[in-house]
């Protein structure tokens, strides 16, 4: 059984046939989704669709990209709507210097309420970075100091050493269908070599489709493909690396494990 640790499924792409994206992805053996939030409007929605199904859960967060939007959005609100039983995350969070959507002194302020809400609350944070490694990984570890969090990367594409420095700081990294691409080289040889318990898998669909859906939209039945190259690349059974992309799936988000 196969796990999409981060998802969509709200979004353009995928709304439209919400219903047919979740029994394609059950068909492809995808047993559990995260559906992420990226924006305070969408939380209502994003808990709702997790509510339909045991096996989807949600995720409460501002993406970098919005940051300058919604300087309302404090450790306390986070902390708030996180209590709901079908929410196991806080995130999508982080800091993205590629598009600079947001000021980054903004962004770098959002990513750290989201960790302070993570340390309160006891649920992991989900992180995107882009082209700010060394920013990510020093808020990262400064606020490891202040007290203990979980967390994972996801859609990881940075360098061995910030990978290297994530799993210091117990970090799990996630593996998106980026790694089936040619050009991917340098990411393939990173997965590789990541523990074994520290490895997740996720679609970021509807972006991002692997080899050989390139061009469509992304779906959750998709992270097939993904671990079937992954899988490979690591020299395990799909069936191997799904047990235990699920079981660290469990292991960081202890909330859906015991609900």
């Amino acid at each position: 059984m196969l796990t999409d640790s981060h998802c969509h499924l709200n979004y353009k792409g995928l709304i439209e046939d919400q219903a047919g994206v979740i029994a394609r992805a059950r068909a492809a053996g995808v047993g559990t989704m995260l559906n992420i939030s990226t924006r305070e409007r969408e939380w209502d929605a994003i808990i709702a669709t997790a509510a339909t199904d045991p096996d989807i859960w949600a995720s409460i967060g501002i993406h970098p990209h919005e940051a300058d939007a919604h300087p309302d959005v404090d450790t306390a609100k986070l902390v708030a709507r996180a209590a709901h039983p079908k929410v196991i995350g806080i995130g999508e969070t982080g800091l993205d210097y590629y598009y600079d959507h947001s000021d980054r002194a903004r962004q770098r302020a959002s990513f750290r309420a989201h960790i302070a809400a993570a340390r309160e609350t006891g649920l992991p944070l989900i992180v995107h970075t882009r082209d700010a490694e060394d920013d990510t990984a020093e808020i990262l570890a400064d606020e490891m100091g202040k007290g203990a969090y979980a967390g994972v990367i996801h859609c990881f594409t940075a360098s061995d050493a910030f990978a290297d420095r994530a799993l210091e700081l117990g970090l799990y990294i996630s593996i998106s269908g980026i790694v089936t691409f040619k050009n991917a080289r340098e990411l393939q040889e990173t997965a590789a070599r990541i523990p074994e318990d520290r490895l997740l898998i996720e679609t970021d669909s509807p972006f991002l489709a692997p080899v050989p859906h390139r061009g469509k939209p992304c779906e959750p039945a998709f992270v097939a493909d993904t671990a079937r190259f992954l899988a490979d690349l690591c020299g395990t059974s799909v069936e191997a690396l799904g047990a235990a992309t699920t079981r660290n799936f469990r292991a960081l988000f202890t909330k859906a494990a015991t609900a």
